[in-house]
């Protein structure tokens, strides 16, 4: 069986606000936590007009609170935005409040542009070459025997599950000499995800959280009931990705007919490239596309988010997701 989750950045839709968006990120988390997936991750991201998680451990706790079995946690972190220390005592509380039920992913980048990067730290002194020193020192504030004089209260002695983010292989290995579990961006940065794997299970070290490799990997699903509505809704996040990459993010927009027929070659070519991990289309399309990954990937799970305009439609990509996985589980 290949476990399933939900990866959410809390979009703010065009014509919407973070409050709907908060709204809908439980409303998803109840759905999915009834429809069998594993965790469900909030993203860390600053000053993008399209995603309401930036305070991401408040949301966790909002979502873990509004939720009864399914973990929660951050997917993740932007570590060098913060003091260990801080974070120790933000996931400590979360995981006295909600035992065994958090997650910490932690990632490298900002998370942000860089002005807003700088407006956030107040320094750009504390980069991301620290960044494997502050997941030890994050690690040490949840050992029952910290090795620093600094305590976190809460955290000290709380199983907190560390996970290391990446896109590339500097993550993978850094999750293998550590021996935590390792989560791959393949939903949006997808070109040294083989690589990255191979080096993960090649170089892993056991650890007393970790036996062995484990590895979970980004796919984006634009599930519907026709091709065509798959495609429709696909386009959101589309023009989000142009959008993107143009130096100008946006709400999530509203999804345009015949969106891919309306671009030019560059634009075509880097959706092909960034979004490559995705499938878009009715049931059997997805079911498809999703086996043909997790042979080529041997992926220990999936970490699935469905970036659409229409909290219906993006809920119905989901319980399509489901019922995919949930039915090749039963078959294997």
């Amino acid at each position: 069986m290949t476990p399933y989750s939900v990866l959410d950045l809390s979009p703010i839709a065009q014509g919407s606000d973070a409050a709907q968006s908060f709204r809908n990120t439980l409303d998803l988390a109840r759905h999915a936590e009834r429809w069998g997936y594993n965790r469900y991750w909030l993203a860390e991201h600053h000053g993008m007009p399209g995603v309401a998680s930036a305070a991401t451990a408040i949301l966790i706790g909002h979502v873990a609170g509004g939720t009864s079995r399914i973990r929660v946690g951050a997917g993740g972190i932007m570590l060098p935005n913060h003091s260990p220390l801080v974070i120790a005592e933000q996931f400590g509380t979360l995981e006295s409040l909600y035992p065994g039920r958090i997650d910490l992913g932690l990632g490298r980048a900002p998370g942000s542009d860089p002005l807003t990067a700088r407006a956030m730290r107040r320094t750009l002194d504390s980069d991301a070459d620290a960044f494997p020193q502050d997941v030890l020192e994050l690690a040490d504030y949840f050992s029952a025997s910290p090795r620093q004089p600094v305590r976190a209260v809460p955290g000290t002695g709380l199983e907190v599950p560390l996970w290391i983010l990446g896109s590339s292989l500097f993550g993978a290995q850094l999750a293998a000499a550590l021996g935590l579990p390792y989560a791959f961006a393949s939903h949006f940065a997808p070109g040294q995800m083989i690589d990255a794997i191979e080096l993960y299970r090649a170089q892993f070290r056991p650890s007393q959280q970790l036996p062995k490799p484990y590895v979970m990997l980004g796919f984006n699903v634009f599930a519907a009931d026709t091709g065509d509505e798959a495609v429709y809704r696909a386009s959101s996040m589309q023009q989000a990705f142009i959008n993107l990459r143009s130096g100008r993010p946006t709400p999530l927009p509203v999804p345009v007919e015949g969106f891919m027929e309306r671009i030019g070659p560059h634009e075509k070519a880097l959706l092909s490239q960034v979004l490559s991990c995705s499938a878009i289309g009715t049931h059997d399309v997805v079911a498809r596309t999703l086996e043909a990954f997790i042979e080529r990937t041997g992926a220990d799970e999936l970490m699935l988010t469905s970036q659409i305009h229409d909290h219906a439609a993006r809920l119905r990509s989901y319980e399509i997701a489901a019922d995919v996985l949930s039915a090749a589980s039963a078959v294997a």
